[in-house]
């Protein structure tokens, strides 16, 4: 009996038993096994145990009964039933399809417009006398259970997604909200919520216009021109007037920095709006006119930046500095990622070991030579956290452990309840949600067929979605406070740009004897280019080549994908420590999404980008017109013909569709060569499968339109 109860619990729980369609909705359908244990039939009964005439019955005497149950989850459907299954849905059966809609629902449709399904009219007036009460009082009991679901969802709309509702100035969706409110649930904790809600937007709003006044107010004349200077005199004068106001940023110690960079990300990454992390919104952050969306994110994005910039600022300034001082301060800087690392703070982290691998910093070879041992190690083992192998596994990893890490236990907590101490943290690298964010998009399609909105695309950005407001929940805990010396250091700190920071590190540490000319300032090219470069170079480069050598392109680190620690062997005493691999030819690291490489879904047919399967692979395709470099990722599979994968991509776009005809599909190769891809070829097996999958849509001669991509 023992070996069959086991055998029996090993069974999968929840059993895909396949889809249904009602209504013109598709479900998916699971089968639930839910446990129950009886007595033997031999066993005494209740009775007599609560007499006490017999002993209780072991537990080798029960046996396993199962029951069976049906569950239902909604997977495609039109939106008008997605806005009914918010409120008539069984929350018991999906649990998670209300929070799944409400965090994503800004992918396919505005909030306005879903209030407009969600609530429902004033309540008709009481019939006249004479008519039918039973028949009136079963509508009045099914219009209030409406109302009550109706109240329900909204009052967790207003508690998640608060500014799902800002719309200034004068927020007309709160408005109706709390007229609805006003009449359905009067004086109760939902209009209260909105109540308060719309009072904080008024006072924000009145913030913000005083803010810009006395902006305009205190704003000087203009700045005189300046004369001209020499070609690295601005690359290396100091300001005199950040000079004298205080002691320079690395004059602190390295656990107050840490503690005051990971105030900064606290407080960016909780301001961050979960929605504007999505794929779709995400992607569409460098069209034209599209300098307003994801500002919370973009704001992450600005403070990464911003400390890579202050490890370039204070490593490169001052080129007179002898190499033994300028080692030390690498290795503060080393010491400083390892605070953060004690801290939780993965974001500052990534920004400072991104900066330190940079080619400006990382080809001083005098420099590193003159960093001591112990350093060169902790800058080793911070740098595989965020290893570029199996989809970033060792930072998913440790993000994990950090999720669940517990504080010390009260013995008073409830059963059930939060540990009364938690571990604060930890504040993530955002840019891997993001990748994984703008991966899901590219590979699950957002309609399905018969004009279905693909929700279970949904449910797997919730899934993510969910974890960075997990990880929210957790920053709160965070009791750091802040000091205004250490800030404004922070502010103060010396910025170089990407051509400065060349020209600053080739003039402490000239070229080499072997490789006298001088790297060549390449131009900003778009972050596909980036990618498309250094698949290249991983996939052809030969190990004769100098990876410190600093006019190699390799040497360089890739905005947004910081590159991987050194693997092989500590370096020997007096030179740099090894090479972080094969990289792209930007050197100022950025946080950015578009340069990892792999996406980890349930589903394994998706492939990995810039990798290629038996069956599918994710590409870029661009078109060559004056809008600069815009690329749209498509899934490309086997079957794929060039001409239905050039009408996919203008969709992607938002090219008019007729137009296909007129372009001709051409994959980029390195070295600045192109391959045609014939309009009767199947893409898939034409394409060459070692080049970066990047391709460009080009006019063919002979048409005259001019499109361009839609800002929309």
């Amino acid at each position: 009996m023992q070996k069959t109860a086991s055998r029996e619990l090993a069974l999968a729980p929840l059993q895909d038993w396949g889809e249904e369609t009602e209504d013109g909705a598709v479900y998916s359908v699971s089968l639930r096994r839910q446990r129950s244990q009886r007595s033997t039939p031999e066993g005494p009964g209740d009775d007599q145990v609560r007499k006490g005439l017999e002993a209780p019955t072991p537990v080798a005497d029960t046996f396993l009964q199962y029951r069976t149950s049906k569950v239902r989850a909604l997977r495609a459907a039109r939106l008008e039933r997605l806005v009914h299954e918010l409120v008539s849905g069984d929350r018991e059966q999906d649990p998670g399809f209300v929070p799944a809609f409400l965090a994503t629902h800004q992918a396919f449709v505005p909030t306005a417009r879903v209030l407009g399904f969600l609530l429902p009219p004033p309540p008709p007036p009481p019939p006249p006398p004479g008519v039918d009460s039973k028949r009136a009082e079963a509508q009045d009991l099914s219009f209030s259970k409406h109302l009550r679901a109706v109240v329900s969802v909204l009052g967790s709309w207003l508690r998640d997604h608060p500014q799902d509702f800002w719309d200034p100035p004068a927020h007309q969706n709160l408005g109706n909200v709390l007229i609805f409110l006003g009449w359905a649930a009067p004086g109760g904790a939902e209009a209260r919520e909105a109540e308060k809600l719309l009072e904080e937007f008024l006072e924000e709003a009145k913030g913000e216009q005083a803010e810009e006044e006395r902006r305009l107010a205190w704003a000087g004349p203009p700045r005189a021109a300046q004369s001209p200077r020499s070609e690295f005199s601005e690359d290396f004068e100091e300001d005199e007037d950040t000079s004298s106001e205080g002691p320079e940023l690395l004059d602190f110690r390295v656990d107050e920095v840490a503690e005051q960079l990971t105030l900064m990300d606290v407080e960016l990454f909780l301001r961050v709006r979960t929605c504007e992390c999505l794929g779709s919104m995400w992607s569409q952050r460098d069209r034209p006119g599209a300098a307003g969306i994801s500002p919370t994110v973009r704001a992450t994005v600005a403070q990464f930046n911003a400390v890579t910039g202050c490890v370039l600022g204070s490593v490169l300034a001052a080129p007179g500095l002898a190499a033994s001082q300028r080692a030390q301060r690498i290795e503060k800087w080393i010491r400083i990622a390892q605070c953060c690392r004690e801290l939780g703070n993965f974001s500052s982290l990534r920004a400072i070991l991104s900066a330190l691998q940079s080619n400006p910093i990382y080809r001083l070879k005098r420099s590193w030579g003159s960093v001591s041992r112990e350093p060169l190690t902790t800058f080793k083992k911070l740098s595989q956290i965020f290893s570029d192998e199996n989809n970033h596994l060792s930072c998913r990893a440790i993000l994990s452990q950090e999720e669940t890490a517990e504080g010390p236990h009260d013995d008073d907590c409830l059963p059930g309840s939060l540990p009364s101490k938690l571990s604060p943290g930890p504040v993530p690298y955002l840019g891997t949600f993001l990748t994984d964010l703008i991966m899901l998009d590219t590979a699950l399609p957002d309609m399905l067929k018969g004009n279905l909105i693909n929700f279970e695309k949904r449910r797997k950005e919730w899934e993510i979605l969910a974890r960075i407001q997990q990880l929210q929940h957790r920053c709160q805990l965070y009791s750091l406070s802040p000091h205004p010396p250490i800030l404004a250091a922070l502010r103060a700190q010396r910025q170089l740009s990407e051509e400065q920071s060349y020209r600053v590190s080739r003039v402490i540490e000239p070229p080499a004897a072997s490789c006298p000319s001088s790297p060549r300032i390449r131009r900003r090219i778009s972050l596909t280019k980036r990618l498309s470069a250094k698949l290249s170079r991983e996939k052809n480069s030969s190990p004769s080549e100098s990876p410190g050598d600093p006019s190699s392109p390799a040497s360089s680190v890739s905005p947004g994908s910081p590159p991987s620690s050194p693997r092989n062997r500590e370096p020997p005493p007096g030179s740099p420590p090894a090479s972080p691999g094969p990289q792209s030819s930007s050197n100022k690291p950025s946080l950015n999404t578009e340069s990892s490489t792999t996406l980890t879904l349930s589903n394994p047919r998706i492939p990995l980008l810039g990798q290629q399967t038996s069956e599918a692979r994710v590409i870029r395709v661009s078109i060559d017109n004056n809008h600069g470099n815009l690329y749209r990722s498509i899934l490309l599979t086997c079957q794929d013909k060039a001409p239905s994968v050039v009408q996919r991509a203008l969709e992607k776009h938002n090219v008019p569709q007729p137009w296909a005809r007129d372009y001709q599909l051409f994959q980029v190769l390195p070295g600045d060569r192109e391959l045609l891809i014939p309009d009767s070829a199947n893409v898939f097996y034409a394409m060459s499968p070692t080049a970066p999958g990047d391709f460009l849509l080009r006019r063919k001669e002979g048409t005259r339109h001019t499109p361009s991509a839609s800002p929309t």
